[in-house]
């Protein structure tokens, strides 16, 4: 596929974007840099989780995130359904999880098997150990948008798990591949 250079533009019509424009959006839009997490909650005392790069701060008063889920997965309807959550921001040395986590179809029963974590002390949910930083939340608004959630937040719990004499080391997504900040 080539892709159109900055005199290039790509326009779309009026229509529905067909495969062809989806594809485009999709290669375009992997070079958009941003860091990973894993979102996750409880519900019927069963786990889940999902690695995520589509979250954001949305405001410092209150404290206010927003978290981009697609509408038909298990952890969207989950978040829905229980109204809290937490989101733990990955280091590179969770790498393995977040590959793990981000599979389409891994099962429900022992998702977190692999995944060293303990429980938040606001919302019960999983914070990965180690996490650079995670965050409890309480749904305040679910906007659909497209195929997805846009799942908006207030903090109500939020810290740090990394150990301090530790280089924080975020692991960070861009054009389809993790990366590192630190050599």
């Amino acid at each position: 596929m080539e892709i159109p250079g900055t005199l290039d533009a790509h326009r779309l019509g009026d229509e529905p974007p067909s495969e062809a424009d989806i594809d485009l959006y999709r290669v375009l839009s992997a070079d958009i840099s941003a860091g990973v997490a894993v979102v996750s909650t409880s519900l019927h005392h069963r786990d889940y989780a999902a690695t995520v790069t589509a979250f954001l701060s949305v405001s410092y008063d209150p404290p206010t995130m927003l978290v981009s889920l697609y509408a038909g997965s298990r952890i969207g309807e989950a978040i829905a359904t229980t109204g809290t959550w937490a989101l733990s921001l990955l280091r590179s040395k969770h790498q393995g999880a977040a590959d793990w986590l981000a599979s389409p179809g891994a099962p429900v029963e022992g998702l977190l098997s692999q995944v060293p974590y303990r429980r938040g002390p606001a919302t019960g949910s999983v914070i990965l150990e180690g996490s650079i930083a995670y965050f409890e939340l309480r749904t305040v608004a679910i906007h659909p948008a497209a195929t997805h959630l846009l799942i908006v937040g207030e903090v109500l719990a939020m810290g740090g798990d990394a150990p301090a004499a530790e280089v924080p080391d975020p692991l960070i997504h861009f054009a389809s591949a993790y990366h590192r900040l630190t050599p």
